[in-house]
């Protein structure tokens, strides 16, 4: 299933800023300054993609993207080089980041935890990666409150799982709050099925919740 996923992705990656652009215009978009805006320092943003969200990081901030297409990357290649930002971009796969422990004052990851194979796994790396008191900012499309909208989703789910491993019914914050970070600044929108979270990693010598 994963290399499954893995193909499905590569053949759209070449026109997947076009084929989107109107789903970020209406849906995606307000997600990112909100997540963005709350980075600070070192900064490492997992599944950059085509670079969706570099307009919206601070001045001052040391970006490091990872992304397993080397497609998508390409993408954000072209996009650091007209955009004139200063970020490192790294190929590799978010279920093991080639990052050691504590390296990063903040973990940025939007609209990618519903194509992961495993999204807990993928949550625990980004918290390894974290320094004590750094950033875990996240926004993804999550399993709705609304239960029409959460009835389609398991429709759509039951067809996207299996050709490219997307799932909408997936919510990571009952993951942030299963593994006892606390959560700063959350909310959702359009119907409970998007959402963003802004959770902390305890200070050095602080227990979690």
């Amino acid at each position: 299933m994963a290399e499954r996923a893995r193909a499905s992705w590569e053949r759209v990656a070449p026109d997947y800023d076009t084929a989107t652009a109107g789903l970020e215009r209406r849906f995606l978009a307000p997600s990112r300054p909100w997540v963005c805006g709350r980075a600070s320092g070192e900064v490492l943003e997992v599944a950059i993609g085509t670079g969706a969200n570099l307009p919206y990081y601070a001045d001052g901030v040391r970006l490091t993207g990872l992304d397993a297409d080397p497609t998508m990357l390409d993408a954000a290649r072209r996009k650091v080089r007209v955009g004139g930002y200063d970020v490192t971009l790294v190929e590799g796969d978010a279920l093991a980041l080639p990052f050691a422990d504590a390296s990063f004052d903040a973990v940025v990851c939007t609209f990618a935890l519903c194509g992961v194979p495993d999204e807990r796994a993928a949550l625990l790396e980004m918290v390894r990666v974290l320094r004590p008191g750094g950033d875990l900012l996240l926004a993804d499309h999550v399993a709705a409150s609304n239960p029409v909208v959460l009835a389609l989703e398991h429709a759509v789910t039951a067809v996207t799982a299996r050709s490219h491993g997307e799932y909408f019914t997936r919510r990571p914050r009952l993951v942030v709050d299963a593994l006892g970070l606390p959560v700063v600044a959350s909310r959702r929108r359009t119907f409970g099925a998007l959402e963003e979270v802004h959770a902390r990693t305890p200070a050095r010598g602080a227990a979690a919740a």
